[in-house]
């Protein structure tokens, strides 16, 4: 019996241990990075990247571009990232030289995943829509390219303006199809959610707003006269591979092209760069 205790006791002590050092792990990965980190992740030989900051109402984002001043000439891409996440998710897309050769390139952390006010998210696309518009405000919007992963796609779907493309990257569309994921759990218990990242908090609270905020958007995703280039995997669970099907019934067939990734999950934006990435240059054409 008393081997039986010790070994439950060292059992329980290491348990307990790998918990503590997976949950510090997790806050440290899921940290945003600082402006110097970040330049120094998308730092080449062919461009200097650059962080600035927009204000809206009471919060304060970064913006990261890719080229010093923006060439008129060219077109500009403008990527929105997902939950939780960052523009850091785009790195290869923002480092790689031919698309840097063929338009500028901006990203954004939306509010409650950058640097400041980090957690707090509105769950509101209409807010986010309004951080958008911010973003773009400088630029003319049929030379600008919208590229949206997953909920950033929502956003950018839902952007009524005239764009030279959007580029729909498992984005989520209907509330219908939204999986509640048990580890929501640990946000919804209150002595489990301070062990979470700022980070995952905010992407939990974004998760319950789709509940509410996607039905206010179902019969606008076609109001936008914008071409749409629509990517997901067909063995997506995280944002079901229905949104797409969903999308495809809703936009004009003149104006939208789906492209199927088979056996695809919802990891796409780092597993098929290269699919991705040709579909975006067939955007700057």
């Amino acid at each position: 019996m008393r081997k039986i205790k010790r070994i439950f006791k060292i059992v329980a002590l290491v348990v307990l241990t790998l918990l503590l050092v997976f949950f510090i792990a997790i806050h440290v990965f899921m940290s945003p990075e600082s402006d110097k980190k970040v330049l120094e992740k998308l730092a080449s030989s062919f461009t200097t990247p650059h962080i600035y900051y927009n204000h809206y109402k009471d919060f304060d984002y970064r913006v990261i571009a890719m080229q010093q001043t923006i060439d008129t000439i060219l077109p500009t891409l403008v990527f929105v990232h997902g939950s939780p996440g960052g523009t850091l998710d785009y790195k290869r897309y923002f480092k790689d030289s031919l698309l840097n050769a063929r338009a500028n390139i901006i990203g954004y952390d939306r509010v409650g995943y950058g640097l400041h006010h980090t957690g707090d998210v509105q769950g509101s696309i209409n807010f986010e829509l309004n951080i958008l518009h911010d973003v773009l405000k400088d630029l003319t919007s049929d030379k600008v390219v919208l590229i949206g992963y997953s909920y950033g796609g929502s956003v950018v779907m839902a952007s009524p303006k005239k764009y030279k493309y959007k580029v729909s990257l498992a984005s989520a569309i209907s509330a219908d199809l939204e999986p509640m994921f048990w580890t929501l759990n640990f946000y919804d218990w209150r002595f489990t959610r301070w062990l979470i990242p700022k980070k995952i908090q905010a992407a939990a609270k974004e998760k319950y707003a789709h509940l509410i905020d996607l039905p206010k958007y179902d019969k606008q995703w076609n109001v936008s006269p914008s071409p749409v280039i629509n990517i997901q995997g067909d063995k997506d669970w995280i944002v079901p591979y229905k949104n797409s099907m969903i999308l495809q019934g809703l936009i004009d067939k003149d104006k939208f092209k789906m492209v199927t990734i088979k056996d695809g999950g919802h990891e796409m934006i780092w597993s098929d760069f290269d699919l991705i990435k040709n579909e975006i240059l067939k955007t700057l054409e």
